[in-house]
């Protein structure tokens, strides 16, 4: 029950923009949502004012051609669409049956 009654202590908490748009997020919710120095952030524009919320980011791989092509041929789904998939490898540059995957026959 007290961290409920915690939690609506610190639902409301007043604070102040700085000269250069800057805003102090209070050591409350930096703690409950795991804002750390440097974390992003998303300021979505509501009915109600600006939300502010956590971004969450994901890393992203990029794949090589070879990789690409795999992904192509492995998800063909019949017999039509893996023709089509060598095609566009061979519009890659890059030989279909030097990649590995299952060929559909």
């Amino acid at each position: 029950m007290s961290d409920i009654l915690n939690m609506l202590k610190t639902d409301n908490i007043k604070s102040a923009i700085g000269r250069r748009g800057t805003v102090v997020i209070a050591s409350a919710f930096r703690k409950r949502y795991r804002l750390e120095d440097g974390a992003e952030i998303i300021q979505e524009a509501t009915p109600e004012g600006v939300l502010i919320r956590p971004a969450v980011t994901v890393p992203v791989r990029p794949y090589s051609p070879r990789e690409a092509a795999g992904f192509i041929l492995q998800n063909a789904v019949d017999r039509k669409d893996y023709q089509a998939a060598r095609q566009r490898v061979k519009a890659m540059g890059l030989d279909a049956d030097d990649i590995p995957h299952d060929p559909i026959r």
